[in-house]
């Protein structure tokens, strides 16, 4: 059980620590060697330097305070599009997916070369602080997050942050946080793998140089690496694959928590003195140390200098309705604020007007990722996490309150004139009763699906802890010679006695 009171100081603990690491950090991005950085190098004005890593942060927590638990990958979506101008790498590849009707998890996939980098994993904390100590709860909105501009990779990365960071609050022996957050991703990953080569090395007595050279050998990266070849460029390290810059860079992240030993200034230092994605490295070890510790036991030497302000860069609020937080105080008061509706009553315990609620955390095994047996699947989530995790990006989910949608594309959303698509429409019951539905296709000219435009399909009930859920395969071809470049049309499910109509976009390039 965790206090309002304990609560804050891990917030601000947590907040603190991202602007200490990312300040820290920030000068060296993209270092190709070892460094010595001891302390902060920068021109001291008592302001933390600006960073994305919280900025994109302080806009989810404005999707949060809107939405609530109804967060999702496609409002995430909107809100890049509306308050975050960065078009760089990944960030702008999913946008402009996106601007094309691409949708998640589409977007994070198609024509991203950068879909297994860093920009997600680096923005996992406001999902572990609106669940401490559920990271059950953490992870699926870390991976609705991921989805809008990564995959892969990249998604793995925000997964096992998140899940390491929520049951920081609950649990403070590093090694065990490793665990916890290894048990939500793919073994074979190479995110997993990376982690794993660490742990070695630190086992084995290595020095945390060692393990750095081991990791970015076994594992590198590119991350502002290609293309160097002017005078006097070093690099001590192997180049890797474009884009393919998680499983090292958190790897790094590892090298600073198991070999800072608990120590804010020692872990973020040798975070940053490994180089690469150095503001990332360094501020998620800060993060995840401040939710251990609590603000109280984070050395003043450290936030002094830059006090408790959060400057930003990368987001912009001009319509009056988005209001970022100025200071870490005000962003951990609003996280307080939102907490209780993500994790609902049941673990949130409200007490008094003066000492607000308690929170009820998993703790020991708990905080590994869950595998439900069978017939006692969760209504609202009936996957296993770890189904959830591999699924296609191919396939795009909508929630249309009395059931869901999943249109799987199987493959990128390409047509030819002599090469029909064959799509899968998954529906999932919401409520404890049967349905019959119906699925009507809203075609353009030219268009037409093999099975038929209209069909009845039964669905089963939620009985017994088994969701009840039903696919069906469609076939789509063109009859008449296609001159469009794109085509976007709906499927239309409804539920035969109820209102809803659930609205499945569709959208298709010409080939």
């Amino acid at each position: 059980m965790m206090t309002l009171a304990q609560f804050r100081s891990k917030l601000l603990g947590c907040w603190m620590g991202k602007n200490i690491g990312g300040t820290l950090g920030g000068p060296f991005e993209g270092a190709q060697t070892m460094l010595d950085v001891e302390f902060y190098t920068h021109d001291i004005t008592g302001d933390p330097l600006p960073n994305d890593d919280l900025d994109l942060q302080l806009v989810w927590l404005y999707a949060l305070e809107r939405y609530g638990k109804q967060v999702d990958a496609a409002k995430l979506g909107e809100l890049w599009l509306s308050y975050i101008p960065p078009d760089w790498v990944e960030y702008g590849a999913g946008k402009n997916n996106m601007r094309y009707n691409i949708v998640p998890p589409m977007s994070g996939y198609m024509n991203n070369p950068y879909r297994d980098s860093n920009g997600a994993w680096i923005r996992s904390e406001i999902w572990a602080c609106v669940a401490p100590g559920h990271p059950n709860i953490a992870v699926r909105y870390a991976r609705e997050d991921a989805i809008v501009d990564h995959s892969h990779e990249g998604l793995y990365a925000e997964v096992f942050c998140a899940a390491m960071q929520s049951a920081a609050f609950a649990e403070s022996d590093i090694h065990k946080l490793i665990q916890i957050g290894l048990s939500y991703i793919p073994a074979d990953s190479g995110v997993a793998r990376a982690i794993n080569c660490v742990i070695e090395c630190h086992k084995s007595g290595c020095s945390w140089q060692e393990a750095r050279m081991k990791v970015l050998t076994d594992y590198p990266g590119s991350f502002l690496h290609f293309d160097r070849s002017e005078p006097g460029f070093v690099k001590d390290v192997p180049v890797g694959p474009a884009g393919w810059d998680a499983p090292g860079n958190v790897g790094i992240v590892i090298i600073g928590l198991l070999y800072g030993e608990g120590d804010m200034g020692k872990s973020v230092c040798i975070a940053t003195n490994c180089g690469e994605d150095t503001d990332c490295t360094a501020g998620t070890v800060g993060a995840t140390l401040g939710i251990i510790m609590g603000i109280e036991n984070i050395p003043e030497k450290w936030i002094t200098p830059i006090g408790r302000n959060i400057k930003t860069m990368s987001i912009h609020a001009t319509d009056w309705i988005f209001f970022p937080p100025q200071t870490i105080d005000e962003m951990t008061e609003r996280v307080l604020r939102v907490t209780p509706q993500i994790l609902g009553c049941d673990l949130c315990d409200y007490v008094t007007a003066d000492n607000g609620y308690t929170i009820k955390m998993k703790t020991g095994d708990e905080l590994r990722c869950p595998t439900p047996r069978p017939h006692q699947r969760d209504l609202w989530y009936w996957h296993d996490f770890n189904d959830l995790l591999r699924q296609s990006p191919f396939c795009v989910r909508h929630d249309h309150v009395i059931f869901n949608t999943v249109l799987d594309y199987g493959g990128e959303p390409y047509i030819g004139q002599d090469s029909p698509v064959t799509f899968t429409l998954r529906i999932e019951n919401q409520v404890r009763r049967q349905q019959w539905m119906t699925v009507k296709w809203f075609l353009p000219p030219g268009f037409e699906i093999e099975e038929g435009e209209v069909s009845a399909v039964p669905l089963e009930a939620y009985h017994l802890g088994n969701l009840g859920w039903v696919a069906r395969t469609f076939t789509l071809r063109a009859t008449d010679k296609m001159t469009a470049p794109d085509y976007s049309f709906v499927i239309e499910v409804s539920s035969q006695g109820r209102p809803t109509k659930g609205l499945v976009p569709v959208f298709l390039i010409r080939r």
